[in-house]
């Protein structure tokens, strides 16, 4: 669960943005930008980082009605084990995946995921989770995202390898993780991949 001013923060930029978006009035604008810099103000504070660290990651700010953005995550199990990349950013573990791109459904972007990030064909079988990364025990964030989880098949008979972003991508057994990109994933994510690997009627997960 994020700090409750780091979720204060995001609802005012999200405010701000909306506002700054849809308002003609100068004076209604002038007040949406003195939000918005307080909220980055608030934001930069919180982690630590400079106000234009924060303006950076907001690349839509003001270009429409504030909403959360999607992330799309692929488990691919074979064998009891579960498919991980380790991702070049942090040198750290992760379901493949990523924010899902304009056009695409949500199942073809994780399908394309998959194939970038660790060179495998799959064919999405099964949304089995939703969170809202906020509300689960992922690192904090300024961005807000819901994620996506699916079950996938393998199409194809190419071997693991890493891919552009990713230095790594191998199976592990549930018991035997590596260290997690916690923003990314968290161990809850792999367990119900697997709980709902075993269980073809279970309902999807959702917070």
């Amino acid at each position: 669960m994020e700090p409750q001013w780091l979720t204060y923060g995001k609802r005012l930029q999200a405010i701000a943005s909306t506002g700054l978006h849809f308002s003609r009035d100068q004076f209604d604008r002038e007040r949406y930008e003195e939000v918005a810099t307080i909220a980055n103000e608030m934001l930069a504070s919180l982690g630590d980082v400079r106000v234009e660290r924060i303006e950076g990651l907001v690349s839509d700010f003001a270009r429409g009605y504030a909403t959360p953005k999607v992330d799309v995550r692929g488990a691919l199990i074979e064998d009891d084990t579960i498919l991980l990349v380790r991702e070049k950013s942090d040198g750290l573990w992760t379901l493949p995946g990523g924010f899902a791109d304009v056009g695409l459904s949500p199942a073809q972007n994780v399908e394309k995921e998959i194939l970038e990030e660790a060179g495998l064909q799959v064919s999405a079988r099964r949304l089995y989770g939703v969170r809202h990364k906020a509300t689960a025990g992922y690192e904090a964030d300024i961005r807000d995202f819901y994620k996506m989880f699916f079950l996938c098949d393998r199409s194809g008979r190419e071997v693991a390898r890493a891919g552009m972003e990713t230095s790594d991508a191998r199976f592990f057994a549930c018991d035997s993780l590596p260290p997690l990109s916690r923003g990314r994933t968290i161990e809850s994510d792999i367990s119900l991949a697997f709980a709902f690997a075993r269980d073809a009627q279970r309902p999807a997960y959702f917070d």
